[in-house]
């Protein structure tokens, strides 16, 4: 299912609201010690200076314990297809015959669903083993038994008296309207960039269905591979997710190489009898032909299958219609899952980290910077570096570099993937946190003062060292990967596009700095973070340029002028205050 993006917004009319202040809804999270909902939550709690990050640390877990935890919980649940008039209290009980529930909820996709999570996995084949194959009359099915039901009632009318109003989890973001509504009516800046993460991050209930959808794929695989498994990775695990997005997973078969690598007692080896290819892509590619082919054929929800096996990394794409997710499956795709912990352990670190990444990548999506669609706009994947990179570079340092990571790294941490090495400590709690004290209000206008004067025509972007560094080749925008050193992940981006960021990122520093900071404006005009969500004058100058050539905007000259001066009056250094080259 396509995310709801946030789109071009308008000045909406506020209406009934000009007169009072908006009631902020409450976010139902439901969490368990340990997993990754529940440090989320950890971190809106008012301990400490919530404001500037520097909470009171709390014992987190490591991503491969959250990862874990959160397989197991997939693998003792079931999705289930309900009739629209149903008993929440009599669905409950029924099912309570194969075993003890943990938890449900019910959501909307294409129908009414529920997602049952029992407390062990013996239920499950005891549900299995209650349920029949559905008959179609004329046409044939095919008895697959997974763990993706459909529930009838046996007597609807006796039902609909006692149906009781289902409460349904929300699987997407809020509207463009209902967002802009709680940003205008927030406290602070610092407060909206708070809202704007507490509404669009993925929830507890949507993190369990993006795992149920993944264990329910790896069903399938593993009647190849039983001992595969399927991981999420990206946005769907790293914390920066926000509802709506894709998910992506990989087939995982080196269990099976653990598998193989155990001594054996004996004067004899014993090796399984296997095919063989000329090289691993062509494994790969056979491999994921083989499961996109049973996916298509034998997978309950599973729709609009296509094999794109020529990629550079060869994928199975798919629509899961029930859970709501557009997919992309590959194989052994380690390092992903590697720069997956590398950002959760980032977004852990500092609660200022997420909110901050949230909203530029709000902000670029509402100005067309980013896209869904491939082509020459910079990814969320690169505004998120530029983001680490730029809070390596405050004074204190609010993110530490991926070099100082690879150092508290102990032997247990040591990760080298297809020779690249990919070590950094996983032990969150061994991480000294950061002194830094700055607002999201301070670091949100120097971030677009600080790349709106970046020197792209000689300096990379490198957050392994958090320095700059000479550009190694000529494309607009050099930001390297940070495990594959050579590849540059924004060689995509041409210089129409990276004009285009510097010149918004220019002018929204210069409304931040236009704007009374300290409290919301008391007319119904958008203000702070809102205000710069709103269409851009850039933007509508850049259309006109195309058709006559027109001086820069005054605003823009004005905007240089401010910068110019407030960098003037502070003295020099390295966290982005300092003077910079303007030249892009």
């Amino acid at each position: 299912m396509a995310a709801r993006g946030v789109g071009l917004w308008t000045r909406l009319p506020l209406g009934a609201q000009a007169g009072g202040r908006v009631q902020r809804p409450i976010h139902r999270l439901l969490s368990y010690p340990g997993t990754v909902a529940a440090d989320l939550k950890r971190e809106e709690q008012p301990s400490g200076n919530v404001e500037t990050g520097s909470e009171d640390r709390t014992p987190q877990k490591r991503f491969s314990e959250v990862q874990k935890e959160r397989r197991e919980q997939a693998q003792r649940t079931v999705l289930i297809h309900c009739p629209n008039k149903i008993s929440e209290k009599k669905f409950l009980k029924y099912l309570s015959q194969h075993g003890p529930i943990n938890n449900h909820f019910f959501y909307e996709s294409f129908g009414l669903h529920a997602v049952v999570e029992f407390s062990q996995k013996e239920s499950i084949a005891s549900l299995q083993n209650a349920t029949r194959t559905p008959g179609l009359g004329t046409e044939a099915v095919i008895p697959f038994r997974s763990r993706f039901f459909n529930l009838k009632l046996k007597n609807p009318s006796n039902q609909t008296s006692e149906q009781s109003s289902l409460q349904c989890s929300d699987q997407s973001p809020p509207s463009s309207k209902r967002l802009f509504e709680l940003l205008h009516y927030a406290e602070s800046i610092d407060d909206q960039l708070h809202t704007l993460l507490r509404e669009l991050q993925i929830t507890e209930e949507n993190t369990k269905l993006r795992y149920l959808t993944c264990s329910l794929v790896e069903d399938i695989a593993a009647a190849y591979f039983p001992y595969c498994t399927v991981r999420p990775f990206g946005s769907s695990v790293n914390s920066f997710g926000k509802l709506g997005c894709d998910l992506d997973m990989f087939l995982d078969l080196d269990e099976l190489g653990k598998l193989n690598s155990l001594k054996t007692s004996g004067n004899f080896l014993t090796e399984f009898q296997v095919k063989s290819v000329p090289s691993e892509r062509i494994a790969t590619q056979k491999i994921l032909s083989v499961i996109g082919e049973c996916l298509d054929q034998f997978g309950p929800g599973c729709v609009g299958v296509q094999k794109i096996l020529n990629a550079r990394c060869p994928l199975v794409r798919f629509s899961h219609q029930a859970c709501g997710f557009q997919c992309d499956l590959t194989t052994n795709n380690r390092i992903a899952l590697k720069s997956s912990e590398l950002l959760y352990i980032y977004g852990a670190l500092d609660s200022r980290v997420r909110a901050l990444v949230f909203s530029i990548r709000c902000w670029a999506r509402a100005h067309s910077l980013t896209s869904s669609i491939p082509g020459a706009w910079i990814t969320n994947f690169s505004l998120t570096m530029m983001v680490i990179f730029f809070l390596q570079r405050r004074s204190p340092p609010i993110l530490p570099t991926l070099d100082y990571l690879k150092t508290l790294a102990d032997a247990e941490d040591k990760c080298i993937i297809e020779g690249h090495n990919c070590t950094f400590i996983s032990d969150l709690n061994r991480i000294k946190p950061s002194e830094n004290t700055e607002t999201l209000e301070l670091l949100l206008k120097e971030f677009f003062e600080y790349f709106g004067n970046f020197a792209y025509n000689k300096n990379s972007i490198n957050i392994r060292q958090g320095r700059e560094q000479n550009k190694p080749e000529s494309s607009p925008l050099h930001i390297q990967n940070p495990f594959e050193n050579s590849l540059n992940i924004s060689k995509n981006v041409n210089q129409s596009q990276l004009q285009k960021f510097v010149e918004l990122a220019r002018e929204s520093a210069w409304i931040l700095q236009q704007e009374d900071m300290d409290r919301p404006s008391p007319s119904n005009q958008p203000w702070g973070l809102a205000a710069l969500l709103l269409p851009s004058v850039a933007n509508s100058k850049a259309l006109a340029r195309k058709k006559r050539k027109r001086p820069t905007s005054e605003r823009i000259k004005n905007l240089l002028e401010s910068i110019k001066s407030n960098n003037t009056e502070n003295s020099t250094d390295t966290n982005g205050k300092g003077t910079i080259s303007t030249q892009a």
